[in-house]
């Protein structure tokens, strides 16, 4: 299949806010996975005092973090990973999306939270212990839309403590980073 670029989803004000949020969170040779690329914005500015591993189950998107230079794999969230790491980024789709709303391409993948915008964050939320390193942490980024409350609580009935470290008003939307961490982090 050849490299669609409009395909792959493009910085805009919620890519920015989780950029801050890792830039202040990221501490020189942690190990970061960025699930969900897109563009790979966010890892090429932590790859020079980090080790970072990517993923996307897009396609293109994987290409285009692979023409940046970054290790970038092509699954659904972590599937088929191996090891720990210390600091893990997403920015999930969390859009609430009706069916009759989808638009049936790559860039879907990034945008499509189902009816409630939490499918893919409840998928995340089931799994991401397994390859959270003690004392690791999560930087997620969420919506109003999606309904921050109902997000908090999907990682406090895991275990997980969930605080909002950024927050911003963009084109009428409020957008949050929450950090988590398990009880020992």
């Amino acid at each position: 299949m050849p490299y669609e670029p409009r395909q792959v989803y493009q910085p805009e004000a919620d890519t920015f806010l989780l950029l801050l949020a890792a830039q202040a969170e990221a501490r020189p040779g942690d190990r970061v996975l960025e699930i969900g690329t897109g563009s790979g914005c966010i890892a090429v500015a932590l790859v020079r005092t980090c080790d970072v591993v990517v993923t996307d189950i897009n396609p293109h998107a994987t290409f285009c973090a692979r023409q940046k230079g970054l290790e970038a794999v092509r699954t659904d969230l972590f599937s088929g990973l191996r090891g720990l790491f210390d600091l893990i980024l997403f920015n999930p789709p969390y859009l609430p999306t009706m069916t009759e709303e989808r638009i049936d391409d790559w860039l879907e993948y990034a945008l499509d939270g189902g009816i409630t915008g939490r499918d893919v964050i409840i998928r995340f939320a089931d799994s991401v212990s397994g390859v959270l390193a003690p004392g690791g942490r999560i930087l997620l980024l969420l919506s109003a839309l999606t309904g921050l409350p109902e997000v908090v609580e999907i990682f406090a009935s895991r275990g997980f403590t969930a605080n909002v470290v950024r927050q911003q008003t963009a084109e009428d939307e409020e957008l949050y980073v929450l950090r988590i961490t398990g009880k020992q982090g």
